[in-house]
């Protein structure tokens, strides 16, 4: 019964959208000229997109038949990308989708619906019949929609039993019809809507371009860093320990007093030089993340919180050492964020491996209106994830709750601790 309403659904848009987008966008492109229709015609290919969209949302959650997104931009269609947006490929296909779909698309949708209607109306006509049957004598039986009109002797001759045959047969065609040409729609939506074999090489290469350039830039920003902190930390308490220890031995003969205080403050450095080089150590990659793995690591993040966080966690095994201190490290960054700008009391994290993907869900119940802006740290994350084709999603209203997932394809690869 759901794929059968899902037709009835899908039949009513593919009559509508033609009709209702087809002459607005012929109007809006012959407006180009006359500049009006920039905006305009920018707008309608932005409708036209995500009614597209909702289609292939549709295919992959009810067909389970994943379409991508051929679009060389993911952002809206804008005025001053027009020009862009009608030399890109998908443009062209998504335009040659709505008559397609108000056609060829009508038709399978129509189907499984068309059958039913027509057996109900064979059902009604035949109840129709009985009814007039009761009374006797010779009946004509008006059927408004049905085909079968005519005189339908009493109940000694059975003709009107027709009427029930055919509803019936209607009814169980309908019923073994839906699913299969449901899939044959989904298909066709497939053929329509997803970027041909060239295209998604072309975009998949673009892609691992980029995730190189930005994984090679977030390597060598680490590198700074450590070495910064090196530089700075670690590496001047040790420049002033071996000063001190010289001073010490100038005056451990004539003032042995004065001696022993250096070597006391020499100890002392030596203490913070230790401590500051087990943090970056910590930094680098947590000890607690290689002997317990993501999941002890977690917990670790959660007892060092200071607000209430429920975790929960579902790891048959381990992720590869490289996710899993790449999804650590961000699981970090969005805690730090939660406690600093969150103003939130409470949250809860949902770690789990569904479908080949790792996937990881942190929420609070902030303020909200967190978002991804270049050099933030949300983008930082999706940096980081993208170099394991990761994929990082926020959904943060004014006023909150605040919801990151973080998607890692990746396999499983031994028994967790």
């Amino acid at each position: 019964m759901r794929l059968l309403a899902w037709s009835v659904l899908l039949g009513v848009a593919s009559v509508l959208a033609p009709v209702l987008l087809g002459p607005a966008l012929f109007v809006a492109a012959l407006l180009i000229p006359a500049r009006i229709g920039v905006p305009l015609t920018a707008r309608l290919l932005g409708w036209l997109r995500g009614l597209a969209d909702l289609h292939r949302l549709w295919a992959v959650r009810v067909m389970d038949t994943p379409i991508p997104r051929p679009y060389r931009s993911a952002e809206p269609p804008r005025a001053g990308d027009l020009r862009q947006v009608i030399a890109d490929p998908a443009t062209h296909r998504d335009l040659r989708w709505l008559p397609a779909n108000a056609t060829v698309g009508l038709v399978l949708v129509g189907l499984p619906a068309g059958f039913l209607l027509f057996g109900l109306v064979g059902i009604a006509a035949f109840a129709r019949w009985v009814s007039s049957a009761g009374v006797g004598g010779a009946t004509h039986i008006d059927v408004p929609a049905g085909p079968y009109i005519g005189e339908v002797p009493d109940g000694g001759d059975g003709h009107g039993w027709v009427f029930l045959l055919l509803g019936g047969a209607l009814l169980i065609a309908s019923w073994c019809a839906t699913r299969p040409a449901m899939r044959a729609y989904a298909r066709f939506l497939r053929w329509f809507l997803a970027p041909p074999q060239t295209t998604r090489l072309a975009n998949r290469i673009a892609e691992l371009t980029q995730t190189r350039s930005e994984a090679l830039d977030t390597q060598a920003a680490e590198i700074r860093r450590i070495e910064r902190d090196l530089h700075d930390g670690a590496q001047a308490k040790l420049v002033a320990l071996g000063m001190s220890l010289g001073m010490a031995e100038k005056l451990l003969i004539a003032d042995p007093a004065s001696a022993l205080r250096l070597l006391a403050e020499a100890k002392q450095s030596t203490g913070a030089a230790l401590s500051e080089l087990r943090e970056l150590v910590r930094g680098i990659q947590p000890p607690i993340l290689a002997d317990r793995g993501l999941d002890g690591a977690a917990r670790s993040l959660v007892l060092a919180s200071p607000m209430p966080i429920e975790l929960s966690v579902d790891l048959p095994g381990r992720p590869p050492a490289p996710v899993e201190s790449a999804v650590y490290f961000a699981l970090t960054e969005i805690l730090t964020n939660v406690t600093k700008h969150s103003a939130a009391s409470s949250a809860w994290i949902r770690i789990g491996h569904r479908g080949g993907l790792l996937d990881v869900m942190v929420a609070d119940n902030g303020m909200g209106g967190a978002s991804t802006v270049p050099g933030g740290g949300l983008h930082g994350i999706q940096r980081r994830l993208a170099a394991f084709d990761g994929r990082v999603t926020v959904a943060s209203p004014v006023g909150g709750p605040t919801i990151v997932t973080m998607e890692v394809p990746c396999p499983l690869t031994c028994a967790s601790s």
